[in-house]
């Protein structure tokens, strides 16, 4: 297949030049290597575009046209070429991520507002899905996820060191359907069940007594795939509810849930951000890993003076 730009670069520079030497020294190539890509253009373009004496060269009628169109035009590229250059110093163009929606408002708003305030010129889009998103194919530069969720051949980032879950149900529920005491009590309850995105199947419910896992299949039917209704059905006090620390807070503190087994609950993977490795050279991809890491140290510091921060989801 043939290249039409292939000489255009040695066309120009022996117009700008009017000389096959100068424009040589210009190219960093010999006067040989330029006399034949002009050679080769001309055959391709079928005209004359450079009359040659020995003492000159001058353009041909339809030389200095093509040269005159042509100028500008390559001038556009190499300032589109030069502007590359910004993506290699400061962080700039559009920084798109994917993540869960229960992170939104605890993980990725205060790491978009401390992006935004370091780096204005960056724009960057945010996608909240709790399913499996591939993100070269879907155009992400990179995403969040639980650790185990994350494909092994990807660069991941420690966000949390573990996650937080809790299962809730409304006053009135337990009320009228006992609190648990148990694991084994609960085929005796409700449960709003939830549907894994990234697998399509129905969460069975993990819990630990004396450091063995113990699986259970709670009843229920009610089967959603988003976590806020199911915080919302049990508010509502259509059964209890397997659901993340930070997804509850707020109807904790004020009365609408409770907590039940808690001593059987156990912590689970923190979240990360992973990318592609041969983008990680990318300015905008190292701003976000700063943020991340500064984000990451806060926490921890958060943690080792008492503070129970928002948490984030346990699995998925």
């Amino acid at each position: 297949m043939t290249d039409t730009l292939d000489g255009l670069t040695t066309f120009l520079a022996v117009g700008r030049h009017k000389s096959f030497t100068a424009a040589a020294a210009a190219l960093g190539v010999t006067p040989t290597a330029v006399s034949q890509k002009i050679k080769l253009l001309e055959r391709r373009c079928g005209v004359v575009l450079f009359q040659r004496t020995t003492r000159r060269v001058a353009l041909t009628e339809p030389g200095e046209s093509l040269f005159q169109r042509l100028r500008p035009a390559i001038a556009d590229v190499e300032d589109a070429l030069a502007a590359l250059g910004d993506y290699r110093g400061r962080p700039s163009g559009n920084l798109r991520i994917t993540a869960p929606r229960v992170s939104g408002a605890w993980l990725v708003a205060p790491l978009v507002a401390r992006m935004r305030e370091a780096y204005p010129e960056l724009s960057i889009e945010i996608s909240l899905d709790d399913a499996f998103v591939d993100l070269v194919a879907s155009g992400f530069d990179a995403g969040i996820r639980l650790g185990d969720a994350v494909e092994k051949d990807m660069v991941r980032v420690p966000i949390s060191s573990h996650s937080s879950w809790s299962i809730v149900g409304s006053p009135a529920y337990l009320a009228k359907a006992g609190r648990p005491r148990a694991p084994e009590d609960l085929v005796r309850h409700r449960a709003i069940r939830q549907r894994l995105l990234a697998s399509g199947v129905v969460y069975r419910w993990e819990l630990e007594r004396r450091g063995k896992t113990i699986t259970v299949d709670v009843p229920g039917g009610i089967v959603t795939d988003d976590i806020g209704l199911m915080v919302a059905l049990a508010c509502a006090g259509a059964g209890l509810a397997y659901v993340p620390d930070q997804a509850i807070e707020r109807d904790l503190s004020e009365g609408r849930l409770e907590r039940v087994l808690e001593a059987f609950i156990t912590k689970g993977p923190g979240f990360c951000l992973y990318f592609p490795a041969r983008t990680q050279e990318q300015p905008k991809l190292r701003a976000l890993i700063e943020a991340v890491t500064s984000f990451r140290g806060q926490e921890g510091k958060r943690e080792a003076a008492g503070s129970r921060p928002p948490r984030p989801a346990r699995r998925r």
